[in-house]
């Protein structure tokens, strides 16, 4: 479509056909699914011609992409004041 624009400036527009754009996403999605430790469910709907597949909830890279979990603000509140309240009630019934 804007094989114009690459002729200007001296390169040739490389044109994909259907076929190898098919071929193409076709062994990137098979390089990707041999890679998958557990493999996900791969449908294909005969009425639409459509693949799907179905993830898991959470994949392997993401769980490492997370920040490492931290104590939340209440539970920080809650060992704070706990021994707090213990040295309290140690001193009513010291006195």
């Amino acid at each position: 479509m804007f094989k114009f624009l690459f002729e200007k400036m001296g390169a040739k527009a490389v044109i994909e056909t259907q076929r190898d754009t098919v071929v193409r996403t076709v062994d990137e999605l098979n390089a990707v699914l041999a890679l998958m430790a557990d493999k996900p469910k791969v449908g294909v709907d005969l009425n639409t011609g459509l693949l799907s597949v179905e993830l898991p909830d959470q994949m392997p890279d993401e769980a490492l992409a997370l920040p490492a979990p931290t104590e939340t603000k209440e539970d920080a509140v809650d060992e704070a004041v706990e021994p707090a309240a213990e040295e309290v009630v140690e001193e009513k019934s010291a006195a």
